[in-house]
């Protein structure tokens, strides 16, 4: 018996979503039935929406396309007419759907306004997108792109049914040319190409509306677990190792090695290190070229900081002698390391405790001959967990014969052939395990796009996986809640600073705050 999911975490492709409504039709459910009952709330969700901004009804412009969004968007407008919102339609395509022709001939009678041009939408305050939703897969050409080209030139508000029209519902591209909203509402089930960084341009903000799919008819599409999930609050919070337990100590929380920084890249180590003090970890360890630990020792006094060796050029030669690499439960290896010394990878390499790679880790990675590319699976060799955490070009050196041409299945792709746990930065960080199964990030900000965030992202997941390989957790939903956490620190210094005020150290001291009183 498979244990009901949060509709809230689940991710469908197109053919997945047409698949669970096609087993709700065959069970008896109408499909007219189904349309007034997700247009109706629809309709609701509008008109709560329009009540916050102005007390008076504005006129809404209707886009109706052929198929059954365009009869969402009808039934929408049917209701809200009802309501005594003005309404104009406007329907660029003569042919349609039976029963979204049946909608049309009804509005028609009740006196909606039929709009014969376009440019006749300039009198409405709020243009309503009803042409395609999902599934679309043909570019948007000839006068539907001039059509939406007009739209999106206008300065009235722009709400779109279940996805913008001119997305592709699993890749997120344009596909021509697409409707820009101010607010898509998602129905049903989130739906692929929203999460996908080619499509954040267009989405505005994003909205998901249930209509009541039982959990029997999605799991009998996509399985007990389905493969592709999305970061919620609540799985990320309920990650985290809290409460701690009354009676604990510091050896009990995770000990933690990051090796990091060289005289060029000092600030690396050292934020790298306040990401892992977010974390909570119990005992933090710095290896970090000598002359970098007085500035280590004062901006992380709580840490243990073994002064390594130097090469000439001020990168790490080698980890001092007595320096256990077997005591510690995670080992993060890479900010700000340089590359001028392999054997630290090969040694990290050869531990069996979680290994956290990241910057010049993965670039080390990239270029052992041991890699060959990603195609060299890791399992036979390395027992314990392997995270990487590339951004799109490091990812491209770690993975140069991979095809597919999107993040999400890029990663997905190099985590089944490598073995590594592989999170994939970017607007919507993707996080890749080995068994196929995805995690996806859905809210991050821009603010993040600056030198730095990185080196705290991987301090504040190494300390995450290190209480989780003490305590026996499992390691891959503490990465989940590491990267949820990143974002929601970025999230709350940029209401305080503005999107450039987040600088890498203001985010590592707001870090602590986005979980603070959480139990």
């Amino acid at each position: 018996m498979s244990v009901e999911l949060d509709l809230d975490r689940i991710i469908v492709s197109a053919a997945e979503m047409s698949a669970i409504e096609t087993r709700l039709f065959d069970a008896g459910f109408p499909v007219a039935a189904l349309m007034e009952k997700v247009a109706g709330r629809i309709a609701q969700w509008i008109q709560h929406w329009l009540s916050q901004q102005t007390p008076n009804p504005p006129h809404l412009g209707v886009l109706v396309g052929p198929g059954h969004n365009g009869g969402d968007a009808l039934v929408v407008a049917r209701e809200l007419w009802f309501q005594g919102y003005p309404i104009s339609i406007y329907r660029p395509l003569d042919k349609a759907k039976p029963l979204t022709q049946a909608h049309f001939d009804y509005a028609t009678s009740l006196g909606i306004p039929i709009l014969d041009r376009w440019q006749d939408l300039q009198d409405c305050q709020v243009i309503v997108d009803g042409l395609f939703g999902f599934g679309q897969t043909r570019p948007i050409e000839g006068k539907l792109a001039d059509l939406l080209t007009w739209v999106n030139q206008q300065p009235q508000q722009r709400l779109s049914i279940d996805i913008p029209s001119g997305i592709h519902t699993d890749t997120g591209e344009v596909l021509g040319v697409a409707f820009q909203a101010d607010v898509t509402l998602c129905l049903g089930l989130w739906k692929r190409g929203l999460f996908q960084d080619a499509a954040l341009d267009v989405l505005g903000e994003v909205q998901r509306l249930d209509f009541d799919i039982p959990w029997a008819d999605v799991a009998a599409v996509l399985g007990p677990v389905p493969q592709w999930q999305r970061i919620t609050p609540e799985s990320a919070r309920s990650a985290l190792p809290l409460p701690r337990p009354q009676f604990t100590h510091k050896y009990q929380q995770g000990q933690l090695l990051l090796i990091a920084g060289s005289r060029q890249y000092g600030g690396a180590a050292s934020l790298a290190a306040l990401g892992a003090r977010a974390s909570g970890v119990g005992m933090l360890t710095l290896a970090v070229p000598e002359s970098l630990q007085p500035l280590l020792n004062q901006q992380v006094p709580e840490a243990l900081v073994l002064a390594c060796p130097e090469t000439p050029q001020g990168a790490i030669a080698q980890l001092p002698r007595d320096c256990d690499l077997n005591r510690y439960d995670a080992i993060a290896l890479g900010p700000g390391l340089t590359q001028q010394t392999p054997t630290l990878l090969e040694q990290t390499l050869q531990i069996d405790s979680p290994l956290v790679l990241d910057a010049d880790g993965l670039n080390l990675l990239a270029a052992d001959s041991n890699w060959q590319g990603g195609e060299a699976n890791i399992t036979p060799w390395r027992s314990s967990p392997l995270i990487l955490t590339p951004h799109p070009g490091e990812f491209r050196r770690l993975f140069p014969h991979l095809s597919a041409p999107h993040p999400a299945e890029a990663a997905q792709q190099a985590a089944s052939q490598s073995g590594a746990l592989v999170v994939l930065k970017g607007a919507r960080v993707v996080i890749a395990r080995p068994d196929g199964s995805l995690a996806i990030n859905p809210e991050s900000t821009p603010a993040l796009a600056r030198g730095g965030s990185g080196d705290v992202l991987t301090g504040l997941m190494a300390g995450l996986v290190a209480i989780a390989a003490c305590q026996k957790r499992a390691i891959a939903p503490l990465v989940h809640s590491a990267v949820w956490w990143h974002a929601q620190g970025a999230l709350r210094a940029q209401q305080q600073r503005g999107v450039l005020g987040v600088d890498a150290w203001t985010l590592s001291q707001t870090l602590p705050l986005v979980v603070a009183g959480q139990v």
